[in-house]
């Protein structure tokens, strides 16, 4: 199994930064894919970034341009960094991990748009 913890959320105001992380342990060499999702209050949860063992990513239209995917595999950490935030990125954030097996989750990061 692999174990997911975010961190990294926050309130930051239009047009600002913010980096998400997601510390993952457990059966980490068993990872095909990572990704990051965000769930809005009253909307489904949507992919917004997502990255293969090999490296190769893929964005929501929404986020293309303003946020990058990248993973450390020396310190088995996933990151979101996140530049010319917009209120609708306002969402609870979840890492992913996905395995020939499973699917894994973590507990989310809320991040909050506002002025």
């Amino acid at each position: 199994q692999v174990q997911l913890v975010e961190s990294g959320g926050g309130l930051v105001q239009p047009g600002g930064s913010l980096r998400l992380s997601c510390a993952a342990s457990g059966s980490i060499s068993s990872i095909l894919v990572m990704a990051w999702y965000r769930q809005a209050p009253g909307k489904q949860r949507e992919l917004v970034a997502r990255i293969t063992s090999g490296g190769i990513t893929n964005y929501a239209d929404s986020v293309k341009g303003r946020f990058t995917i990248s993973r450390d595999n020396g310190k088995n950490t996933l990151y979101l960094q996140m530049n010319s935030l917009k209120p609708e990125d306002t969402a609870v954030y979840f890492c992913n991990a996905q395995t020939l097996l499973r699917v894994s989750w973590g507990q989310g990061t809320q991040v909050t748009v506002s002025s």
